[in-house]
């Protein structure tokens, strides 16, 4: 017998994510918009073009975010949480302004907002509220209050899937180099002063993304495995520092010191990004390979079923005030952040 539909004023669930081109004519205007107001020359953002054009220009981010909505819906009916959900991006079709005004239009008058972002920085969180912010805005009076859900980087659900894919990954290696095999976690590089200034205290970007590999090796190889946290993904000028060391100058510093084969989990990317597909199924495995390194590269979480039922969770810790699951040590994050939390990074005097 399925529960009871829990009492609450929530009318909707709306899943806000970065958005990506669909073919190849939208990848230069989805180019501009990524990098709006930062006087990036088309001639750079070429560059960046030609991996999209390497997938015929279509971002595997929407398929799995239409994939993840799906299971999503599906988790809720079992949940019998009678909640419509609702899709919009910050960067492309379709808009989180379009989501919003549709749901004005709709009648919705508060709804809750999943991310594909587990935790906090100005543009995995802030970024996002502002986003939000300028939503409600662009839909008028009577636009719905969005709550968004808290950080998700240490919930039982996305360790666990992460850890399946790493288990997935050391199995599709050569079984003679399964127990050596150095497991490597990366996530998204940012800005040094943008991790100082994440949290109330500075540098939660970078403690919530060792926290998370801490956790997802733990339940690979046990309490105390040792694992590696490097970096992806870096743009930007190169007088500013980011998080460091890039992915592949770790991989040439681990074949000088003898590894043998790695595992490579981007526990910091919710689904398969561009960014996961290119930085490192391509950039990364060619530079093992020339290392002479294996090379084997872990799923994300995408629409693992521990991801969308830790999602199903998540909604629930709103209706019903159940206690929020967490394995780390670090504590709950982004239920209230502070109006000042996570601020847009300062630019570089000229």
């Amino acid at each position: 017998m399925r529960p009871a539909t829990p009492e609450h004023d929530f009318q909707a669930l709306l899943l806000l994510s970065f958005g990506g081109p669909e073919g190849p004519d939208e990848v230069m205007p989805f180019l501009r918009n990524v990098t709006r107001g930062r006087g990036i020359p088309d001639e750079r953002l070429a560059v960046v073009a030609r991996h999209y054009q390497h997938f015929g220009g279509v971002s595997p981010i929407n398929g799995q975010n239409r994939a993840l909505l799906t299971a999503v819906e599906s988790e809720l009916r079992e949940r019998a949480v009678d909640l419509p959900l609702y899709w919009g991006n910050r960067n492309w079709t379709p808009y989180v302004a379009d989501a919003v005004g549709q749901m004005r239009a709709d009648g919705i008058r508060r709804a809750l907002v999943l991310t594909t972002s587990a935790t906090s920085s100005f543009s995995s969180c802030r970024q996002y509220r502002d986003d939000l912010a300028a939503a409600r805005a662009a839909a008028g009076d009577g636009a719905p209050e969005l709550v968004k859900l808290r950080h998700y980087f240490d919930h039982p659900g996305f360790i666990a899937a992460n850890a399946d894919g790493v288990r997935d990954a050391l199995e599709a290696l050569p079984a003679r180099l399964r127990p050596d095999a150095r497991i490597v976690f990366t996530a998204h590089s940012i800005p040094e002063r943008m991790n100082e200034e994440s949290g109330p205290e500075g540098g939660l970007y970078l403690a919530q993304q060792r926290e998370t590999a801490r956790l997802v090796a733990a339940q690979v190889r046990g309490a105390g495995a040792e694992f590696d946290l490097v970096w992806q993904s870096r743009s930007g000028p190169p007088q500013v520092p980011w998080l460091a060391p890039d992915i592949n100058d770790h991989l040439r510093a681990l074949a000088r010191g003898g590894v043998e084969a790695v595992v490579i989990s981007p526990t910091g990317f919710v689904s398969d990004h561009l960014e996961v597909r290119w930085d490192l199924d391509i950039e990364a495995r060619r530079t093992a390979a020339g290392l002479g390194l294996a090379f084997s590269r872990a799923a994300t979480a995408g629409s693992h079923p521990a991801f969308v039922a830790m999602v199903g969770e998540l909604v629930l810790e709103r209706l019903t005030g159940q206690p929020p699951e967490v394995l780390g040590s670090l504590g709950v994050c982004g239920l209230d952040c502070p109006a000042g939390c996570c601020p847009a990074p300062r630019r570089p005097q000229a």
